[in-house]
């Protein structure tokens, strides 16, 4: 029989500015916090593994080694600790590698830990850094960033399908009101349609970053860490936390044609139907029992996109599910309950695990008043890495 793993301890910092801090600081504070919520921080140095995701600490911050470096910041040697490294995906990867850890039988307590801090340097210069996992001779080097593959995406998803700037902004309105509400959220301040689409002013106020893609269609860059304590469900050793475990019910990936422009049709996002579909198939569930979900809205256009590879919605119909209100924290299908990435922010590192401490959230009944979801059963995530080259999935569901 396969081994259930469950999350016993959640953990995470505030997003924002931390640049003041050391990056292996700011880790330590959201494992700490993890440890502390499951009631194990005395007994640290009983688990078995940390796993840390970190996209590219050398060239946010001047550090590396920081798996090694979070571990001793602990005092929780010698925990043996590795670092995995999948651009904005290494915080999902990072889960998916602890989940193997644990299922395969290797290990029956993992410390999972994800952060970055990526205002250390300028926004430019974070812009730069991030857009050197794209191809090097087609696309880095001829001036590409993600901003720009957003604009692009967003500019052939609105002549196929009809979607205007408007349905961009209704999705920033309703992931800003979200993350007004999460004491973990980067920018804690609701925006209106008429400010930012519709008033005199909202062209100013909302100007273009890579057009069609406006600053309230982009998330902000962020600081910060998150932390999860996975654990062999079936052991003895489960009795011994403070909380009951959540399970992860699947998690899965995929990898997509790296160059964008090298792919049969730059507006399927093949990574991502796939890693869903495989995580569904391990849940043994589908799209009809999610009943609210985390998606990587880096660019407000991919929480719509994405929505429609995992099966939520038609294709091209995302948009006017949004306008009907389906997608709020009282709709239908509630996404990005967090704030998403645009509200709640993208430290790269740490966001896949954000995603899941958010899903464990819900489901334990413990998101602020007014961004609680009624009866959760299953919760989703998708961290995308790249502009969809490698992509995870989590299920995680309340037993």
């Amino acid at each position: 029989m396969a081994i259930k793993v469950g999350i016993v301890g959640i953990g995470h910092t505030r997003f924002g500015n931390s640049s003041e801090y050391d990056l292996a600081d700011v880790m330590a504070y959201a494992a700490t916090n993890a440890l502390e919520d499951a009631g194990f921080l005395e007994r640290r140095r009983e688990i078995d593994q940390v796993i840390v995701g970190n996209m590219a600490s050398g060239m946010f911050c001047h550090q590396s080694a920081v798996a090694s470096s979070l571990v001793s910041r602990m005092d929780m040697e010698p925990v043996p600790a590795e670092l995995v490294e999948n651009g904005p995906a290494s915080g999902a990867s990072a889960i998916k590698i602890g989940y193997m850890a644990v299922a395969s039988g290797m290990a029956d307590i993992v410390l999972v830990v994800g952060g970055e801090i990526m205002r250390k340097v300028s926004g430019w210069n974070a812009t730069d850094v991030v857009a050197t996992m794209l191809e090097t001779e087609a696309e880095y080097n001829m001036g590409l960033t993600l901003p720009a593959f957003g604009g692009m995406f967003t500019r052939l998803y609105m002549e196929k399908y009809g979607l205007t700037e408007r349905d961009l902004a209704l999705v920033a309105v309703k992931n800003h009101k979200n993350g007004a509400k999460n004491k973990y959220a980067h920018i804690q301040a609701p925006c209106t349609i008429e400010a930012i689409a519709d008033g005199p002013e909202a062209a100013v106020v909302n100007n273009y970053i890579a057009e069609p893609l406006r600053m309230y269609s982009t998330c902000p860059v962020s600081d910060g860490a998150a932390a999860l304590l996975l654990v062999n469900m079936d052991s003895p050793k489960v009795k011994e936390f403070k909380k009951k475990p959540v399970r992860i019910a699947g998690v899965a990936s995929a990898t997509d044609t790296h160059c964008v422009h090298n792919r049969k049709d730059p507006l399927r996002l093949d990574a991502v139907r796939l890693a869903a579909g495989k995580a569904y198939k391990m849940a043994g569930v589908g799209p009809e029992d999610i009943s609210f979900a985390e998606l990587h809205d880096a660019f407000t256009i991919l929480e719509l996109a994405i929505s429609e590879e995992v099966g939520f919605f038609e294709r091209g119909t995302s948009f006017l599910a949004v306008r009907k209100g389906e997608t709020e924290i009282d709709g239908r299908l509630p996404i990005n309950t967090s704030g998403g990435l645009k509200s709640k922010g993208h430290p790269v590192g740490a966001t896949g695990i954000s995603q899941a401490v958010e899903l464990v959230r819900q489901l334990r009944g413990e998101a602020e008043e007014g961004r609680q979801v009624r009866n959760p059963r299953y919760g989703m995530s998708v961290n995308f890495g790249g502009f969809g080259n490698n992509v995870v999935a989590l299920i995680c569901a309340k037993d």
